[in-house]
């Protein structure tokens, strides 16, 4: 990753190839094991994902169980730890961690997010499809048919997109979990947890209110003004890494204008394509130098929403692309392993006598 160039590679691949070209099962073959797959070799990894699909009965009970108005990433975090007891353990607790269980985390995760999607509307849950990708087969379990081939292939590359990007918040914090010899499982929650945060996975539904808010391209300028008046944050635009745009806005930008026009629903792109030139151009005004642009978040969230996911199930989609990125960093941490343990400098007063419970 090259914040200053806005360049992005998984593996010493460039994110643009990988969007135009790849799938999301070649993707995560890739992160797991360095390398592209052969044609042999993806066709196992998509049959043994579609096989780790199924969740237990006792699992989806849960699920039932759920208020409706739970919040999905509270599920899903739950749902992730869970998957763990339906697996046997070793003597000493954990988990084997290895390639097989990066699928299942993978690929159960997915069906986590699509069933409780359904529960919460007082619908049935979908039994997962193996003849289908795992973008497709998402979708169908979410809407209980088969998607067409241009929202298969959008949540496709959105999945491609996301599934990995360095040592970001979540993955750091997978990383220290795995770095105590916890397992998969355990790391994995850690990273679901860290997710949830507005700074890092929470931004697309907020982004999703501010492009219904405005509802009018020609409304977007007086809403952002106001908006850094009041002294809140444009949600989307800026990265901690990117001083440039972020090389993954492009591509999702394009599925965002081509699923509003083939679902005849423009105008959520029209607004986020003028939300995002104002923006940038206020901003500039307001804070020269600082180089703001937009991230992987910002069309994540006219995207998804084109696909018909509700804005607060979007850091659930975020979850179910990143733990294929996940569970490759848990996996290399295992293999070279040392206790990431940071120290720290206190700053507060020393030397402080001790004074008994009666005279404080």
């Amino acid at each position: 990753m090259a914040g200053q160039e806005g360049r992005l590679t998984y593996r010493g691949y460039d994110i643009a190839d990988l969007a135009a070209h790849a799938s999301f099962e070649e993707v995560a073959f890739l992160l797991w094991h360095g390398r592209l797959p052969n044609t042999a070799e993806l066709d196992s990894t998509r049959r043994d994902m579609a096989a780790q699909r199924s969740l237990p009965g006792q699992l989806i009970d849960s699920l039932r169980a759920v208020p409706h108005n739970a919040w999905p990433m509270d599920v899903v975090r739950t749902g992730v730890s869970s998957l763990s007891q339906y697996v046997p353990p070793r003597p000493d607790g954990t988990h084997v961690s290895d390639v097989a269980a990066a699928m299942r985390l993978t690929a159960a995760t997915a069906t986590i997010v699509a069933a409780f999607d359904r529960v919460r509307r007082d619908l049935e849950p979908v039994a997962p499809r193996a003849d289908l990708t795992h973008a497709a087969n998402f979708l169908y379990m979410k809407n209980g048919e088969v998607p067409s081939e241009t929202a298969a292939r959008a949540l496709d590359v959105y999945f491609v997109l996301l599934a990995d990007h360095g040592f970001n918040a979540s993955t750091f914090a997978a990383r220290v979990t795995a770095s105590t010899w916890a397992d998969m499982y355990a790391a994995a929650t850690s990273a679901v947890a860290t997710l949830q945060g507005d700074l890092h996975g929470g931004a697309p539904g907020k982004v999703m209110k501010m492009i219904l808010d405005i509802g009018d391209p020609a409304k977007a300028e007086a809403y952002v003004r106001a908006l850094l008046d009041k002294g809140d944050r444009v949600m989307g635009i800026g990265h901690r890494e990117y001083k440039v745009r972020d090389p993954r806005a492009e591509p999702l930008e394009r599925m965002a204008r081509d699923l509003g026009t083939s679902g005849g629903n423009p105008q959520y792109y029209a607004v986020a394509r003028r939300l995002e030139d104002v923006a940038v151009q206020v901003l500039n005004e307001k804070k020269p130098g600082r180089r703001l642009y937009a991230n992987v978040e910002f069309y994540t969230a006219p995207t998804l929403y084109a696909l018909g996911i509700e804005p607060d199930m979007f850091t659930c989609m975020f979850a179910c692309s990143r733990m294929a990125g996940w569970t490759a960093h848990i996996m290399e941490q295992m293999k070279d392993n040392r206790l990431i343990r940071p120290q720290v400098d206190y700053t507060g007063l020393v030397g402080l006598p001790w004074v008994s419970i009666e005279r404080r």
